[in-house]
C-alpha cells in the first residue's frame, strides 16, 4: 500500500484527540469494519465448502444451511459444524487489527458475516460486534426455545452427535442464521451506526449476499471507504468515489501494509504476542 493510496485512511486514523472534541460521543475517528473473511471458505471455486459437500448426499449444496432442510435432517449440518466450530482456528492479524482499533477508541462497530467466532476470540468485545449471520457462541432449542451457551454443545458436536435439549429433547441449533431465517435484530444497528461513521473499512468479502452487501453504500458520500480484498467487489467495481481506497490481494498482507504505513506494527505485534501467551498459559491453569 503506497503512501499516496493510504493517505486518506492514515489521515483519519491519525487524528486522535485533536478531533475528539468535534464529536459529542468522543469516538473519533469512528470506524466501521464490515468483514466476511470466512465467506471465501464457503464460495471459493474448487476449494469452498459448497464444492466439497458431496459426501453429505444433499439434494443441493446450499441445503445444508437451509432451515427447512435442517428441521428434516440436522445430521449433515452438524457433521459440517464439527469443522466450523469455534476453537478449530485462531484469529489472524486482520482480526487483531480490528481489536487494536477498538483499544485506540477508533472502532464504532465491526459488522461481520463470519460465523467462526474469531472476532470474539481475538478479544473484540461482543458489544462492538454485529454478527450479521449469527454466532456459534449461543444456541437455542428448536422446540422449547431454551437458550444454551455454545460451549455446552461442543462435546456432542465434536463426537458427531446432534445436540439435544436437556428439557424437551428437541434439537439444539447454534444461533447462526440459516437461509429462510431472519437476520438478528441487532443487524439493524447499521441504521444509526453508518450515518455516524468517519471511515468505512471493508475486507475479505464478495459483497454478494444481501442485505449485508448493501452496507458498503450506507455511509455518507463524504466518508472514505477502504477495501482490502482479493478482488474489486460491490460498488468498487461500478461506482468508485474519488476518496475510495483499494488494496487488492491477500487480506492479511493488505492489513499488514496498512499497519506498517500507520506506524502501528509494534503495537499490533504486542497485542498478538500477549494473546498468544495468554492462550499458551491456559492448559497450565
Amino acid at each position: 500500500m503506497t503512501p499516496s493510496l493510504v493517505s486518506p485512511v492514515r489521515l483519519y486514523l491519525s487524528l486522535g484527540s485533536r478531533t475528539r472534541t468535534v464529536f459529542a460521543n468522543g469516538l473519533c475517528p469512528r470506524i466501521l469494519c464490515p468483514a466476511g473473511c470466512a465467506e471465501a471458505v464457503f464460495r471459493s471455486p474448487g476449494s469452498g465448502l459448497y464444492d466439497n459437500l458431496q459426501q453429505y448426499n444433499l439434494p443441493y449444496a446450499e441445503a445444508i444451511f437451509e432451515i427447512g432442510f435442517f428441521h428434516k435432517n440436522p445430521n449433515p449440518f452438524f457433521a459440517l459444524a464439527k469443522e466450523l466450530y469455534p476453537g478449530n482456528y485462531r484469529p489472524n492479524l486482520a482480526h487483531y487489527f480490528v481489536r487494536l482499533l477498538h483499544e485506540k477508541g477508533q472502532l464504532l462497530r465491526m459488522y461481520t458475516q463470519n460465523i467462526d467466532g474469531l472476532e470474539r476470540l481475538a478479544g473484540i468485545p461482543p458489544q462492538m460486534l454485529v454478527e450479521a449471520h449469527g454466532t456459534f457462541a449461543t444456541a437455542t432449542c428448536t422446540v422449547c426455545l431454551k437458550k444454551y451457551e455454545g460451549e455446552k454443545l461442543r462435546p456432542d458436536v465434536m463426537s458427531g452427535m446432534v445436540p439435544k435439549c436437556s428439557t424437551c429433547k428437541g434439537v439444539v441449533k447454534p444461533d447462526i442464521v440459516f437461509f429462510g431465517e431472519e437476520l438478528p435484530r441487532h443487524f439493524f444497528k447499521y441504521l444509526t451506526d453508518f450515518p455516524m461513521a468517519d471511515l468505512l473499512i471493508i475486507m475479505g468479502t464478495s459483497l454478494e449476499v444481501e442485505p449485508f452487501a448493501s452496507l458498503a453504500g450506507a455511509v455518507r458520500n463524504s466518508v472514505p471507504r477502504l477495501l482490502i480484498n482479493r478482488d474489486l467487489v460491490g460498488p468498487f467495481t461500478w461506482s468508485r468515489c474519488s476518496h475510495d481506497v483499494t488494496q487488492l490481494g491477500d487480506v492479511v498482507s493488505g492489513v499488514q501494509s496498512l499497519v506498517d504505513a500507520l506506524g502501528w506494527t509494534r503495537e499490533l505485534n504486542a497485542v498478538i504476542s500477549a494473546d498468544a501467551e495468554k492462550g499458551a498459559a491456559k492448559p497450565e491453569e
